[in-house]
């Protein structure tokens, strides 16, 4: 399933705001990446939202409207989640899930880069 434009063009909108942001995007499986200083940030997966946040929040997270837990291998992914669209309808709800990405890719490590 492809990404959902509109969703993307929402994230793009509310990230252009954001001054002093390295902002790129990458499509990767039909996912689009939201890279900021060069680590994923936030991605738009199908017409879901996929976060990478601190996984110190994962508790908090998890009792939002809309949460779906991200897994790998059949373990839970933490750090990472996706939000359906009843997550994130009202815009402080959408403005809360992609703050707590930017908040977290202050710190998060890049990934390394292939030789």
């Amino acid at each position: 399933m492809a990404y959902d434009i509109k969703l993307a063009d929402r994230v793009r909108a509310y990230l252009a705001e954001k001054t002093n942001l390295e902002i790129e995007e990458k499509t990767m499986f039909n996912v689009l990446n939201f890279m900021v200083d060069g680590k994923t940030c936030v991605c738009v997966s199908g017409e879901n939202l996929m976060l990478r946040f601190d996984p110190n929040l994962q508790e908090e997270v998890s009792e939002k409207i809309g949460y779906e837990t991200m897994l790998m291998k059949g373990k839970e992914y933490k750090g990472y989640c996706y939000i359906n669209p009843d997550g994130f309808q009202a815009n402080k709800d959408f403005e809360y899930f992609i703050n707590i990405c930017l908040d977290y890719n202050k710190i998060a490590k890049s990934s390394k880069k292939k030789k």
